[in-house]
């Protein structure tokens, strides 16, 4: 039960609201950080089970914490760091249910058009004439040296760019009933699959997975977390569920600026990956194994810390006392 399971936090903050002129520094840290949870778990109780003893409860805790804290500001590093810590985390692993589905597809599609492509000379020929196919898939080729075609400096901010315009234009656009995510998802995926499909025509398909490896895992799962977000935002549309269509919205909307926010600094690492590791002179198991760390580094980040976040009532959305205080009211 979600009461049991977060009483003792309620209770350690009314024993620190009460002793709030007389706290050390740790609990003066601690106070703040409890206010920050309870806030939260009253925006979690009053939309999912709005029992009125328990919001009045809540309510006047989380008034009292203010009053103790009043006339204290948290310090930025602190937000900084609980956004990276339990916010962002948390927001994407409760959207685990749209993007893992996002991404089992994103790789079944592009397994199943790259395996008819490179098994068809005849669609092969209906993608380009045979001189610009050989150009493409040759030693030095077209898909061979397009990661090493500008500096790598250049090549990274490039790649990052664009990387962030598509996750941004998947979370954003989600609210469209989710039809541009998926849009977005599977051209995609036509994309990654015709370059797979040439190469492993040509017989070198092994090489060109060993360039796509490197940046190609982080960069897709970035892009299966936006689309997979971008879905769950249009769903609201569909079905809001308990909450109105407008609540609905501006909760899940304030999580997708969240998962944008993080997910530029995620791109931003696999657009390093893409302008320094994948062109450089590394051996091919090398620059794979740096690509699967990366990812599996991640992955951790999601299931382990993200969820331990969310288990502790974070939901990614901003604090209840900051959802409360946006519109001015007569007294």
């Amino acid at each position: 039960m979600f009461i049991d399971r977060h009483r003792e936090s309620w209770h350690r903050l009314e024993k620190l609201v009460k002793r709030s002129g007389r706290l050390s520094g740790a609990e003066a840290d601690e106070l703040i950080e409890l206010y920050q949870r309870v806030t939260t778990h009253l925006s979690i109780v009053r939309s999912q089970t709005p029992d009125p003893a328990t919001v009045e409860r809540l309510s006047s805790l989380v008034a009292q914490a203010r009053s103790a804290l009043t006339g204290t500001h948290t310090p930025a590093w602190r937000v900084f760091t609980r956004f990276f810590t339990h916010r962002l985390p948390a927001a994407i692993y409760l959207g685990w249910r749209w993007w893992v589905p996002a991404g089992v597809a994103f790789y079944l599609v592009t397994g199943i058009i790259a395996a008819w492509i490179a098994s068809n000379p005849d669609v092969q020929a209906a993608i380009a004439a045979p001189d610009e196919l050989r150009e493409m898939t040759k030693v030095g080729g077209g898909y061979e040296s397009y990661y090493s075609s500008d500096p790598a400096g250049s090549f990274a901010a490039k790649v990052w760019t664009n990387n962030a315009w598509m996750t941004a234009a998947c979370l954003l656009l989600g609210v469209l009933f989710a039809i541009p995510p998926i849009y977005l998802l599977f051209t995609n995926a036509v994309n990654v699959a015709v370059g797979i499909g040439l190469m492993f025509g040509a017989g070198r398909g092994e090489l060109f997975l060993g360039l796509l490896a490197p940046h190609g895992l982080l960069e897709l799962t970035a892009v299966f977390v936006a689309a997979g977000i971008g879905m769950r935002l249009g769903w609201q549309v569909i079905d809001p569920g308990k909450r109105t269509r407008a609540q609905a919205l501006a909760a899940e909307g304030r999580s997708v600026v969240a998962v944008a926010l993080g997910l530029v600094v995620v791109l931003l690492v696999s657009g390093v990956l893409e302008g320094f590791v994948t062109p450089s002179g590394l051996p091919t198991w090398a620059r794979v194994g740096i690509g699967v760390v990366a990812e599996v580094l991640f992955l951790l980040y999601v299931f382990v810390i993200g969820r331990r976040a969310a288990q502790q009532g974070e939901t990614g959305d901003v604090d209840a006392s900051e959802r409360e205080d946006v519109t001015p009211v007569a007294v």
